[in-house]
């Protein structure tokens, strides 16, 4: 391997091992989490029904409730398609986080599908790609996989609560501390106090080799704050003309608004956007498939 390598001369080297190579920090997360978790999480409350209850698009438990819509906006070339997840929590604990090949480090990774169809999910969302730079405060779950700050993360809470944070300012045990169950490290924020933020079209993410922008209408993955344990979750699908163009990030602030999100993060978008409902991808990847990614946040389905 070691011949192969030096082959390649030193550039395609470094891409080799920055993108292609996996560098596993956390060989069982699982077995981590267990053993690192400072947290307990709340039992569910319970109601009238203890049966979960699945429709065609829509899902019910003790700890969460789960709605899927689909929109269809524009005509011709202008076409957008995008899905909406309205999830309604219970209790914080029960939207998870969960790795590809239940390992953590560097370009490890796995279909969205795959990795919720392990963990038994109900309704999952590609995440934030953590694995593809080194960098950002991660937190997954109540416990700490990095501390590395480096941009404006999304903090989800204990008690239910939603922010976007700059990461510089504070530290992973200190989140951990004041309660933050998850954390996202991507970006940018596109709504702030119901508002689109200024800007974000000139927003550059991961301004490296391989990933200068996301600018223009691409696929998208974002997450909305309703109020405190009720979020949006929003998939839209693009690069297919007639079917869907995909959005800039102002269009997407302005979805997220108009489904009453007062916060909205954007995630990992292009190829990797997929949303995952009872067993399915419900949406179209632009690659013509799932694009394998390093992380989903998920729904479990109750037992």
């Amino acid at each position: 391997m070691l011949v192969v390598v030096l082959g390649l001369g030193s550039t395609a080297a470094w891409a080799l091992d920055r993108f292609v190579i996996e560098h596993v920090e956390i060989s069982d997360v699982a077995q981590y989490e267990a053993e690192n978790s400072t947290t307990t999480a709340t039992e569910p409350t319970v109601t009238t029904s203890t049966e979960p209850v699945l429709t065609a698009t829509s899902y019910t438990s003790d700890d969460a409730s789960v709605s899927i819509s689909t929109v269809v906006t524009g005509s011709g070339a202008d076409t957008v398609t995008y899905y909406v997840a309205d999830v309604e929590l219970t209790d914080a604990t029960a939207l998870r986080s969960a790795f590809a090949q239940n390992s953590f480090g560097e370009n490890i990774i796995d279909l969205t599908s795959s990795i919720a169809a392990e963990h038994d999910a109900i309704f999952a969302i590609n995440g934030d790609y953590y694995g593809f730079r080194d960098t950002g405060i991660v937190i997954r779950n109540g416990v700490a996989y990095r501390d590395e700050p480096a941009r404006d993360g999304l903090a989800f809470s204990l008690d239910g609560s939603v922010e976007v944070y700059d990461e510089t300012t504070t530290s992973a045990d200190e989140l951990i501390a004041d309660g933050v169950w998850n954390t996202l490290s991507f970006g940018p924020a596109i709504v702030e106090d119901g508002d689109v933020v200024a800007g974000i079209e000139n927003v550059e993410i991961d301004t490296n080799f391989g990933n200068h922008s996301i600018q223009g209408d691409q696929p998208r993955t974002a997450v909305g704050v309703i109020d405190d344990n009720h979020l949006v979750f929003v998939v839209v699908d693009g690069r297919d003309p007639g079917y869907s163009a995909g959005v800039t990030l102002p269009e997407l602030a302005e979805i997220m608004q108009s489904l009453g999100a007062t916060t909205a993060y954007n995630l990992d978008g292009g190829g990797s956007s997929t949303m995952y409902f009872n067993g399915s991808v419900i949406n179209q990847p632009s690659n013509g498939g799932e694009r394998e990614t390093s992380d989903i946040l998920y729904v479990g389905a109750a037992s």
